[in-house]
């Protein structure tokens, strides 16, 4: 049977109100999407991993009326927005199905790919399949922080190290660093629901139990041989004590999530413990590669 979609774009401060109200007014499924263009990245401290403005998608039954649920938003959000609210009628479908078809397999390097799940990619002794579905939660791979991570880690032998992911997200580096040897990653996010997803996703690709999801208040690991940090500038210099501090002598730290024009700050908050390797740029953004002294 078709359904109504009712979408409206709002600000990021006002998502959670838009979302409880198109629940209370029927809505059978929500979806959220970026309405500006702006990437997610793993959040710092006190962060929310969404969107500055977000595209809101409520899916109700053929028999709702747009117009109360309108009117309902407009009501409740008042000066919050909505802006530009649609509605249209869509045919029966199989949602998921159409959400994932518009995603494909993605290698980085030489041996990684990111596989969304019931995808397949031509086999090959070298590949290294990592199980996880594009989405709201951030760390995927379609983003060139993301991607310069897992291109580093491509090239690495981690075979028995100990790796550190700093602000985990969806665990998407952490699962890498495991599926390319590594005997341990602790996981570590100052939000509940990206350890949860980092869990998860583990759990799916069957590394769970190489895998440890932390809180900050609760790391304390040290003499790690990898450390890796997709964040921002901002809690990247924040973090140099805490990074540099649980690397061991001759470890590795990659940091991710700088514009170019901030690589130069970050090096100069880790140059005192370590030494400068390198920097990538994609797209605008870099990668900075240390080696701690």
């Amino acid at each position: 049977m078709p359904w109504i979609e009712v979408s409206l774009s709002v600000n990021r401060s006002a998502v959670a109100t838009a979302e409880g109200v198109l629940e209370a007014l029927g809505a059978l499924s929500l979806t959220l999407q970026d309405d500006a263009d702006a990437p997610v990245l793993e959040p710092g401290p006190g962060a929310t991993p969404l969107w500055p403005v977000v595209r809101v998608h409520g899916l109700f039954e053929n028999s709702v009326d747009p117009q109360l649920i309108i009117a309902g938003l407009h009501s409740v959000l008042g000066s919050d927005g909505p802006d530009h609210i649609q509605w249209r009628e869509v045919g029966d479908e199989d949602w998921e199905r159409a959400w994932m078809d518009r995603f494909e397999p993605m290698r980085f390097g030489r041996r990684l790919w990111v596989v969304p799940g019931g995808m397949a990619i031509p086999p090959a002794p070298a590949n290294i399949e990592i199980r996880l579905d594009p989405g709201l939660a951030f760390g995927t791979g379609t983003h060139p922080t993301t991607a310069l991570c897992l291109e580093w880690l491509d090239g690495q032998s981690l075979t028995g190290m100990l790796v550190v992911d700093y602000g985990c997200g969806s665990g998407i580096l952490a699962i890498a660093a495991v599926l390319l040897g590594a005997a341990q990653v602790i996981a570590v996010d100052n939000d509940p629901q990206a350890l949860e997803s980092t869990a998860a996703n583990a759990a799916r690709n069957s590394v769970d139990d190489r895998v440890c999801c932390q809180l900050p208040r609760d790391f304390a690991a040290s003499d790690a041989d990898i450390v890796l940090a997709n964040i921002l500038a901002g809690p990247l210099v924040e973090l140099a004590p805490v990074l540099t501090g649980c690397t061991k002598a001759g470890g590795r730290i990659v940091l991710s999530g700088l514009l170019e024009e901030q690589v130069q700050e970050a090096a100069v908050a880790y140059r005192s413990a370590c030494e400068i390797i390198r920097s990538v740029a994609l797209d605008g953004w870099a990668r900075l590669d240390l080696q701690k002294l």
